[in-house]
C-alpha cells in the first residue's frame, strides 16, 4: 500500500492548498473504470476528453461544468420491452465521471460521433495574468 505524506507541501507552499488537496484526494479515491475515456492535448491550451458512450442517446447524457470541476454523467432510460439477452457485452449502466479542471479552463463544446462523446476544453488565461515585458526608461 502506498501512502503519500503531503504535509511538507502544505507547510512550504502558500496559497497552493487546492493543488495539495487535489493530489491528496486523487491518491485516496479510486474512480470506476467505466466508461473508458481518453484525454488529448490538441494544442498548447486546448484539450479534448473522448468518452466511450455506446448505447447512450443525447438525452441520456449530461455535462456539467462548475468552477474547477467537470462532471459527465449518463442515465440509461429504462426500456419498457426489455429484450431477453443470451449474452450482454455492451454495458448499459448509469455512470458519473468527475474531472478536476485547472484554473481558467472552460468547456467550449461537446459533440458525439461513432459512439464517442467528445468534450472540448480550452485554457483562457486573462490578460492581466499573462507575462508581459516592461520597458526600462532612461
Amino acid at each position: 500500500m502506498r501512502t503519500l505524506d503531503l504535509t511538507p507541501l502544505y507547510r512550504s507552499a502558500i496559497g497552493f492548498d487546492r493543488i495539495a488537496s487535489i493530489i491528496d484526494n486523487a491518491t485516496r479515491t479510486e474512480q470506476p473504470a467505466f466508461p473508458p475515456y481518453n484525454v488529448e492535448l490538441l494544442s498548447e491550451n486546448e484539450y479534448r476528453i473522448s468518452m466511450a458512450v455506446a448505447g447512450f442517446s443525447f438525452s441520456e447524457l449530461q455535462i456539467n461544468s462548475e468552477q474547477n470541476s467537470l462532471t459527465i454523467s449518463g442515465n440509461k432510460a429504462e426500456e419498457k420491452d426489455s429484450p431477453h439477452y443470451l449474452y450482454q457485452g455492451i454495458a448499459a449502466r448509469n455512470f458519473e465521471r468527475h474531472f478536476q479542471l485547472a484554473d481558467h479552463m472552460k468547456v467550449t463544446k461537446a459533440n458525439m460521433e461513432d459512439g464517442l462523446l467528445h468534450v472540448y476544453l480550452v485554457r483562457e488565461i486573462p490578460e492581466a495574468m499573462k507575462s508581459r515585458s516592461i520597458k526600462i526608461e532612461h
